[in-house]
């Protein structure tokens, strides 16, 4: 059940912590956990298969961006970072390191709420997926992506893909050779209408790309049309 997921919150100010724990359990969370430095949640994600974690950039001793890197090598769940600091620059280290959302503050909590829900649902494999889109296999020659099994194959050889990652290219895949703008892609794959940000996608537009282009300064597949948006381009003899 989406509300019963594990969440750990990572503030090393406890009225913040406070603050979103009472917001997330008044939306119907009930398993919420906390910590108030980058080690204690280290030692929390050990203990714990969380569903998604909270982390605050600015904390004491190891940075929460420093945290997000071994925080990676233990779990997929996505990561929504909190900070101060709400330059471009900040927001593409936060994503760099594998964040999947980014909030300044200071912070609607209410926002917060609804990119929770948003990452959440978006990570969660899709239980009501009719049967014949559930077997689908989407070709595009270099990679295929098997829908049943939540697989890429690049070239012959499976790759990892984290869940937000994923459910981007899902969403191309199911609609290739469509242009999509950056509020779209936003607003359909992580779900959230009112708190799009375009580093969001445009981060994970190039993770998409990592994995799927054979040189992804120079896109053949996930291509960026010029003042439009994006599209994933299918040719006819890939199909």
């Amino acid at each position: 059940m989406l509300y019963n997921a594990p969440i750990l919150v990572v503030d090393d100010e406890p009225a913040i912590v406070r603050l979103l724990k009472t917001v997330l359990r008044k939306e119907g969370y009930s398993h919420i956990d906390e910590a108030g430095s980058a080690e204690e949640a280290l030692a929390a994600c050990a203990r714990t298969a969380y569903r998604l974690i909270i982390l605050d950039v600015m904390l004491p001793g190891m940075s929460g961006t420093e945290a997000c890197a071994q925080i990676r090598r233990m779990t997929d769940a996505p990561v929504l970072f909190l900070s101060a600091r709400s330059t471009d620059l900040d927001k593409l280290s936060g994503f760099a390191v594998g964040g999947d959302d980014y909030v300044t503050k200071p912070f609607n909590p209410l926002e917060v709420a609804a990119r929770v829900h948003s990452l959440l649902r978006r990570s969660q494999p899709s239980e009501a997926a009719p049967a014949v889109a559930a077997g689908r296999v989407y070709d595009f020659g270099r990679f295929q992506l098997k829908e049943a099994s939540a697989e890429l194959i690049v070239e012959g050889r499976p790759v990892t893909c984290p869940s937000l990652v994923y459910q981007l290219l899902l969403f191309l895949c199911r609609h290739p050779n469509r242009i999509f703008t950056k509020t779209e892609l936003y607003e359909k794959v992580w779900g959230a209408e009112a708190f799009g940000d375009d580093n969001t996608v445009m981060v994970h537009i190039h993770r998409v790309r990592e994995r799927i282009e054979a040189d992804p300064s120079k896109p053949a597949h996930l291509v960026n049309v010029r003042g439009l948006g994006y599209k994933l381009v299918q040719r006819e003899d890939a199909r």
